[in-house]
């Protein structure tokens, strides 16, 4: 395989983009996207591709065996879920559903893999097994940690797996990607502070949980600064804060709840943020006479690329596009990714494709907006990077 799979694959180009604009304009949620594995399970049958279904509620997973024997099996991933997001563009494929987007590319990233499927399944010059796991459920549920619970790896073992995100800013077409931490941790912590509350106009005759709760927020940001090790990479952030009535703002409130996301690549970081937030806001509470109720919650580990699978992603991206336009030392983001629960489970590699643009004049609008989109020219080339990764890892090319 090589670059020319792509000029093989243009004869699909309408059919995909198709595929793609009506799953954007059908946007589903996590855990219900059963119109969305309607339409991936009868394209795979279609297709010849076997499939079972309902891991992880609405996951869908096809296998195709190679026309030539071999032990080896692999797995590659897309995420099928959408936003609760009120999408803003005008374009014909734009979401019928209000307050439903697919503002993070998941129509696109489970096109790219049918496409990929659409190839192989004709042209199956591998040996091995291959499972495309088409993942419900990315955004904020855990699906992937809801298939393994499933027995996903049990039903369809595998030597490795592997998964792919677009990255708008990144140019279109151009690949990323790093071994070791990928992608961050993603943790919820919850600090509620309680006091006796009163009058605005006679705070000394009570007890004002807004003091702690504002200096609590300021100081998180020390473990930041004091904590952690300065070459290693960490973030806290406050994204709720609730207290007391818009309609009164002479009334002091007994409670203020403050919520915030925490995001490390380490264990050790990990354990660090969760403690001191916890020390902090107990100290904090206690200076100012006021109680505190605090929870951490472990969201998402770390998504760690495993060597080998990254050399091997890096070599699928090169004979794709070509060594020019692949990154194999791209910085780690503070985003996140459940595809880290498979990356617990099995080794494997977690890569980045161009969207195209630019975030900082305006040229791109990034994921998680209202106008962002997909963008279609991409589909091939992210097709047929998975096709060279099954000939790296199953075929000729490894």
């Amino acid at each position: 395989m090589s670059k020319t799979i792509l000029k093989d694959m243009e004869k699909y180009r309408d059919e995909l983009t198709a595929i793609r604009h009506d799953i954007h304009a059908h946007p589903e949620t996590a855990f219900e996207e059963n119109r969305t594995a309607d339409v991936v399970a009868a394209r795979l049958t279609e297709w010849g591709i076997p499939i079972h279904r309902g891991l992880g509620k609405t996951g869908v997973v096809g296998t195709l065996k190679g026309k030539r024997p071999g032990q080896r099996a692999i797995a590659l991933r897309a995420d099928m879920d959408a936003l609760n997001l009120q999408e803003k563009n005008t374009f014909d494929h734009r979401s019928v559903h209000d307050g439903k987007m697919h503002a993070c590319g998941h129509d696109g990233h489970t096109t790219m893999l049918l496409g990929a499927a659409r190839h192989l399944a004709q042209n199956p010059d591998f040996a091995g097994t291959l499972h495309f796991i088409f993942q419900p459920a990315e955004e904020g549920e855990a699906g992937a940690r809801v298939m393994i619970e499933d027995g996903l790896f049990e039903k369809f073992p595998c030597d490795a797996v592997y998964g792919m995100h677009n990255m708008p800013g990144l140019n279109t077409g151009d690949f990323a990607i790093r071994s070791g931490p990928m992608m961050a941790a993603s943790d919820t912590w919850t600090a509620v502070f309680r006091g006796t509350g009163g009058h605005g106009a006679m705070p000394y005759m009570g007890t004002d949980p807004t003091m702690p709760a504002a200096a609590f927020i300021t100081a998180t940001q020390s473990i930041i600064g004091r904590n952690i090790n300065p070459q290693h990479a960490a973030v806290v952030s406050v994204g709720h804060i609730a207290g007391g009535a818009y309609g009164s703002p002479n009334v002091i409130p007994s409670e203020v709840t403050i919520r915030g996301t925490a995001r490390s690549y380490t264990p050790e970081d990990r354990d660090l943020l969760a403690r001191r937030l916890g020390e902090i806001a107990q100290g904090i509470a206690s200076a100012h006479g006021a109680s505190v109720e605090y929870h951490y919650l472990r969201r998402y580990p770390p998504l760690r690329n495993a060597v080998e699978q990254t050399a091997l992603a890096l070599k699928a991206a090169a004979l794709t596009v070509g060594e020019t336009r692949t990154d194999g030392d791209v910085e780690p983001l503070t985003g996140a990714e459940d595809f880290a629960f498979m990356l617990e489970k099995k080794p494997g590699a977690y890569i980045l494709i161009g969207n195209g643009g630019s975030i900082s004049d305006g040229s791109c609008h990034y994921v998680h907006t209202p106008h962002y989109d997909f963008n279609d020219q991409i589909i091939l080339t992210g097709a047929a990077y998975w096709v060279n990764l099954v000939d790296v890892e199953l075929g000729d090319a490894r």
